[in-house]
């Protein structure tokens, strides 16, 4: 008999695996670190000691699982394809679909602080009828997402994938949002599915985006500035990009074999893009931090999530001349995020409906800024109801 294209799904738990953790980070080959260097030559090994011992003796995966489980989760099964996520129904009139997809280094996880916001809005002070009944996938080969057998899964695929799973959740027609590789996915859902989708929402423009231009286009001093930023921004902080896009596996092996070297890998990453002044616990619990860095290690997709990379390499999103995303879009654009292209060089590809220009957040918005996205979310959606 074939599965059930949706079914419940119980988030795993496995004692032995937690204590192999443990065994693992405590037997740690520390390297060694020129004195007073603090974060110059990457991450700080002070932090990472302090951080990795209080995930041996002190972090409780099983009650990070347990506070988890009080949502509810569920597979959806497509050909080769099994995807976790989470449906939250909407409490108030007439909730609106919306689907929500997460980046990397990021998971499902990091959009969970936002969740309430958006499902119960009058329950935090905001418009009963601005409800939404939100879905969350993990991204292929992310978290609790099965990984990838074949090539040729990127962001193309994964949206006309999601496309798939809101219908065969009964929403014939909704409304998207994302930022990272959540913003490709996204762009994509508007790009090919505009009968289904009613408009999209972005607090991040893909990186590997290019709008159409004919040939002779001239760029205004602006959007020159901006393409400039860009690659600068990449020489000097793309080298985890340039990486995961090139030589993913490489890198994968080691991560994929010492929790302080992936922690190290994504904790970086979470410092360095978020608006945390240089101290991430002026943002995020260590339990935050390491609940996400837990479920990469416990799912054993750190190769899995880079490889989604190499597929953007390949298929990048590259608009043709026909190519224009027709659907409204807004995008909330946070200080922190870089690099981010101006307003007219999303234009050229975009029907861009709204442009608002967040006071503080960085990279993992709906983390760091859940309040300020959600009533962003809630005032573009509102026309499309």
């Amino acid at each position: 008999m074939n599965p059930m294209p949706v079914a419940l799904f119980s988030l795993p738990f496995s004692q032995p695996a937690v204590d192999d953790l443990r065994d693992r980070l405590g037997r740690t080959r520390w390297p060694d670190e020129i004195p007073d260097t603090a974060w110059e030559y990457g991450i700080s090994l002070e932090f990472m000691q302090d951080i990795c011992s209080y995930w041996k003796d002190q972090f409780d995966w099983k009650a990070q699982l347990d506070r988890l489980s009080q949502l509810h989760h569920f597979r959806f099964t497509s050909g080769s394809w099994g995807i976790h996520f989470i449906h939250e129904r909407g409490q108030g009139p007439n909730p609106l679909p919306l689907i929500l997809t997460h980046g990397w280094p990021g998971s499902f996880l990091e959009l969970l602080e936002i969740l309430p916001l958006l499902t119960d809005p009058a329950a935090h002070g905001a418009d009963p009828a601005d409800t939404f009944d939100v879905v969350i996938p993990s991204l292929p080969g992310y978290g609790f997402s099965d990984p990838p057998t074949e090539r040729g899964v990127n962001t193309f695929a994964i949206a006309d994938r999601w496309a798939e799973l809101m219908s065969e959740l009964g929403y014939s027609r909704f409304v998207a949002q994302g930022g990272d590789i959540g913003a490709a996915v996204t762009t994509l859902l508007g790009l090919r599915h505009p009968g289904c989708v009613a408009a999209i929402h972005l607090n991040y423009i893909p990186g590997s985006y290019r709008p159409w231009l004919a040939p002779g286009t001239a760029l205004d001093l602006e959007e020159q500035a901006g393409v400039a930023a860009t690659a600068s921004w990449y020489d000097i902080h793309g080298a985890y990009a340039h990486i995961q896009r090139t030589h993913p596996q490489t890198a994968a092996l080691g991560l994929n074999d010492s929790p302080a070297g992936l922690a190290a890998w994504i904790l970086e990453k979470f410092r360095d893009w978020s608006d945390c002044n240089g101290d991430l616990f002026t943002r995020f619990t260590r339990d935050q931090l390491l609940a996400n860095v837990t479920l990469y290690w416990m799912t054993q997709t750190v190769a899995s999530s880079f490889r989604l990379y190499m597929e953007g390499r390949v298929a990048p999103l590259q608009f043709k001349e026909s190519d224009f995303v027709t659907v409204p879009t807004g995008v909330a654009r946070f200080p922190l995020e870089s690099p981010f292209p101006p307003r007219r060089w999303v234009e050229r590809g975009y029907n861009l409906q709204r442009w608002t220009e967040m006071p503080r957040g960085g990279h993992f918005a709906a983390a760091e800024e859940p309040e300020l996205l959600a009533q962003d979310i809630r005032a573009f959606f509102r026309s499309y109801r």
